[in-house]
């Protein structure tokens, strides 16, 4: 843990705040801040966010942290090896928004990454040239990069940037209760997604899908944990720990940085950062 945090505070610094984009996070008392990732080799995954998909480096003064910055999220980079990729754990993958998805997917496969959008959707979607559309929606396609991790691109040509976050995909055999817990806990307002269980926060939607087999937490593999900005943390966590959820980590100030950190397990396995003043670091 004391890694996690050293990561984290190395990270933030002028350049970053200058940089973030947590939009979402500046006017809401909830949003959603960073993925974390474990990388067996950081420079391929920052070929990746950066070079293919899109986002902007973050490289802070001297520190050996790697962060890359898209509207409404952070994606940490931490050189460790992974246990897995994201298949197969209880987060299956993360979602981007996108104006012209026939470019980006023209992009990461030059770059040599492997389209899955076949293998990803069920038949009732068709799928041409790696992009996946049902009748009446958006065309998707999903790629795999470094380390399995999996990400999903969604057409829509109204969005302010070139790409910015819209979802985290749970795969759960439980999606009415994990959709009923981030309400509860988070203030989530509930909703459906493509027939799914879902929720939405400012920046983020929660979608929670159907997994047919068992799934394994999230801590260890190449998708770590997720992460929210929470205005007032220091009250949340004991509100959090007053409905009972146990804390991997208590309400911890950085003085330092002027923000604070905590960190907890949700019941299915998703390991969650929560954070304060990272939108808004000085």
């Amino acid at each position: 843990m004391r890694r996690v945090l050293l990561t984290l505070a190395l990270a933030l610094g002028p350049q970053g705040a200058a940089e973030a984009q947590l939009l979402a996070a500046r006017d809401n008392p909830i949003a959603y801040g960073h993925h974390h990732v474990n990388a067996s080799n950081v420079e391929a995954h920052k070929r990746f966010w950066i070079d293919a998909l899109g986002g902007s480096p973050l490289r802070i003064l001297s520190s050996p942290a790697e962060v890359v910055s898209f509207p409404n999220v952070l994606v940490f980079l931490t050189a460790r090896a992974p246990t897995g990729g994201t298949r197969g754990t209880i987060v299956n993958h993360v979602g981007f928004e996108t104006r012209d998805i026939r470019a980006a997917v023209a992009t990461l496969r030059a770059a040599g990454y492997p389209m899955i959008t076949r293998e990803e959707l069920p038949a009732v979607y068709e799928v041409n040239d790696d992009l996946g559309q049902r009748p009446g929606g958006n065309v998707i396609a999903f790629v795999l990069g470094p380390d399995e991790t999996k990400v999903e691109l969604i057409e829509n040509t109204s969005i302010p940037f070139p790409i910015q976050l819209h979802h985290i995909h749970w795969s759960t055999q439980d999606g009415e209760a994990m959709r009923a817990w981030y309400v509860e806990r988070f203030g989530a307002v509930p909703g459906e997604r493509i027939g799914q269980p879902a929720a939405d926060l400012p920046g983020v939607n929660l979608t929670f899908a159907p997994s047919a087999a068992p799934v394994v937490p999230t801590r260890g593999r190449s998708l770590d944990h997720i992460g929210f900005e929470v205005r007032g943390l220091e009250a949340f966590v004991r509100r959090l720990e007053a409905s009972g959820v146990t804390m991997d980590r208590g309400y911890t100030p950085v003085p330092a940085l002027g923000i604070a950190v905590a960190f907890l397990t949700d019941p299915w396995g998703t390991y969650v950062e929560l954070t304060e003043g990272l939108a808004a670091v000085p």
